[in-house]
């Protein structure tokens, strides 16, 4: 049985970028959430409201994590480029 990080290394590369596209979209859709959150508060406390403070907080706090944790799916050469050294670089051209 392998993990996901195997799999997703075996899988053909248009399901990772399938895979990739729509994670991207999601934590687009977390991050228009979480601007419309912070602008729907900002004017309900300026009126007066101050009920939606908390709530609102709350709210933006579980868009940030679950967009958090989604980062954890995104492919390897998306999250971070892979540096080659010098060393690496000459013992592949023998």
């Amino acid at each position: 049985m392998s993990n996901f990080r195997e799999a997703q290394r075996q899988a053909h590369p248009t399901k990772t970028n399938t895979l990739s596209l729509g994670i991207i979209c999601v934590l687009i859709l977390v991050l228009v959430m979480q601007v419309w959150l912070l602008t729907a508060a900002l004017n309900e406390s300026l009126d007066g409201n101050n009920a939606v403070k908390w709530p609102a907080f709350i709210a933006s706090s579980v868009l940030f994590l679950a967009g958090a944790a989604l980062l954890r799916y995104l492919p390897d050469p998306i999250r971070h480029a892979r540096r080659v050294r010098k060393h690496e670089e000459a013992s592949r051209r023998l």
